[in-house]
């Protein structure tokens, strides 16, 4: 396994790590769904019989309670599996497209190969399960991997090298441990497909030494995703999930509602519900939210700082705290914040959060949330609260977002039906279930024609009479 820095001789491993892949690469794509299958029941024992080391790993890496470590990073990740495992026979099955008439006589269908060698790149918000999520995908579609996970989480990171190194030889999947330099040198390496999840940022520079060697990305990043809260919007139902999407992981969640828009006539109901929600879910028994066992922690100082200081510039820029501010630079503890009369000249406005504050404005119409929102780049996901379906209707028309929940929010990561991913600024390409088998599969057409006189045969040069009519009438037909 390569250690922790990266230097010439390290380049000259990861090269010849790359390279091992290669035969792997090859065999496995005639590999049986039984094959695939049994490379993923691996991990899910090994998963089932360390369930506590994750959790400690988590709890080590940000002080992630445990049930929201089995909640979030563990069963996101087995019931990917699951779901694989069941459907994975039928996704690899060729699937027959019906002929046009032009094509009378011959017969079509989509075959599912392996991309190839890919490369997942992991974040450190949900270190386990958004490096082995796009691993369960990448193993349903026969592809050989190097996974890198973030080097923010240590002990989560040591933890999946270690899990895999007893499920895998090198050759089949292997991790690398590292740092930005550890990612540069193995996005110059000509990966089949790479999955990478992260800010948008750095997906741009992802996508640039992608380009290099024209492989195929899936970019899973971020961006600020708006929730919108109408007129008829019930506020203690919608106050109690959007605290919850909101502060679980300590607001740390690439989906988690980033700001909202809430109807003017709700405004005042809805702080005082969501007020109550905080209380109920982090300090039921008035001791303070910090005592909560159930509040997770910021990742490390440098974000702690970066936070502590979005919450100073929008106070002095004239924002309003309604809960929270407060926060411990020891433990890292920032409190659940919210904050009104915000504005695009604040920081808060200006970037993706990703922590515990949660910036409000109001509207009058619908017509002005959906002009703000549209306004803005196009957002990983989109939520709304209201019981009227033709105004949730003119939402989905009139936005665009590369998911989007009515009446809930951050729910639709668990739903291994849909497609999840984002669009332009907030990603390219989706993952889960089918959709991330596809991320890592190509999806080869194939004809067959039939032996002797054919559909073409009258097509061939030299071009007479009849071969002219029959062209001009396929021009005019079809």
């Amino acid at each position: 396994m390569l250690n922790h820095s990266i230097s010439e001789q390290n380049n000259t491993d990861l090269e010849h790590l790359f390279k091992s892949q290669l035969l792997t690469s090859t065999l496995w794509r005639s590999s049986s769904a039984e094959d695939r299958i049994a490379r993923l029941k691996k991990i899910r024992t090994w998963i089932k019989d360390h369930q506590q080391e994750i959790r400690n790993a988590l709890k080590n890496d940000f002080g992630k309670p445990e049930s929201e470590t089995d909640l979030s990073e563990i069963f996101p990740v087995t019931a990917e599996i699951n779901h694989s495992i069941k459907k994975l026979h039928k996704w690899m099955t060729p699937k027959s497209v019906s002929t046009p008439l032009p094509m009378l006589g011959t017969s079509g269908s989509i075959y599912h190969e392996p991309k190839g060698r890919s490369l997942i790149i992991a974040p450190w918000n949900y270190p386990f399960n958004l490096s082995i999520g796009p691993l369960i995908s990448a193993l349903s579609a026969g592809c050989p991997v190097i996974l890198k996970p973030s080097e923010m989480t240590p002990h989560t990171s040591e933890l999946i090298s270690k899990m895999i190194s007893e499920l895998f030889d090198p050759k089949e999947v292997a991790v690398v441990l590292g740092g930005i330099e550890t990612s540069q040198a193995l996005l110059k390496l000509p990966f089949d497909h790479i999955f990478f999840t992260g800010s948008p940022t750095v997906g741009k520079i992802v996508m640039k030494a992608a380009a290099e060697n024209l492989s195929s990305v899936t970019l899973e990043l971020g961006g600020k995703s708006p929730a919108i809260v109408d007129e008829d919007a019930d506020c203690k139902d919608a106050a109690e999930k959007l605290i919850w999407g909101k502060y679980v992981n300590c607001g740390q969640t690439c989906i988690a509602p980033d700001y909202l828009l809430v109807h003017e006539s709700k405004l005042e109901n809805l702080f005082s519900e969501m007020k109550v929600a905080i209380q109920k879910m982090y300090d039921p028994d008035f001791k303070g939210i910090e005592k909560s066992p159930d509040m997770a922690r910021i990742v490390n100082d440098k974000h702690f700082n970066r936070l502590t200081e979005i919450i100073e510039d929008a106070l002095s820029k004239g924002a309003q705290l309604v809960f929270g501010g407060n926060s411990d630079q020891h433990t890292r503890y920032i409190e659940p914040t919210i904050l009104r009369n915000v504005s695009d000249e604040m920081q808060v406005m200006e970037e993706e959060i990703f922590g515990p504050i949660l910036p409000v404005k109001s509207y009058t119409s619908l017509g002005e949330a959906i002009d703000y929102v549209n306004s803005k780049p196009k957002p990983l996901a989109l939520y709304f609260f209201g019981v009227n379906a033709e105004q949730s209707s003119k939402v989905l028309r009139e936005t665009s977002s590369g998911n989007a929940v009515i009446n809930d929010c951050v729910l639709h990561y668990l739903h291994m039906e849909l497609p999840f991913g984002g669009v332009n600024n907030s990603g390219i390409g989706k993952a889960h279930g089918y959709h991330g088998f596809l991320a890592f599969s190509n999806e080869k057409g194939v004809l067959k024609q039939r032996v002797g006189l054919n559909n073409v045969t009258l097509l061939r040069p030299p071009y007479g009479i009849k071969a002219k009519q029959i062209i001009a009438s396929l021009i005019k037909w079809f």
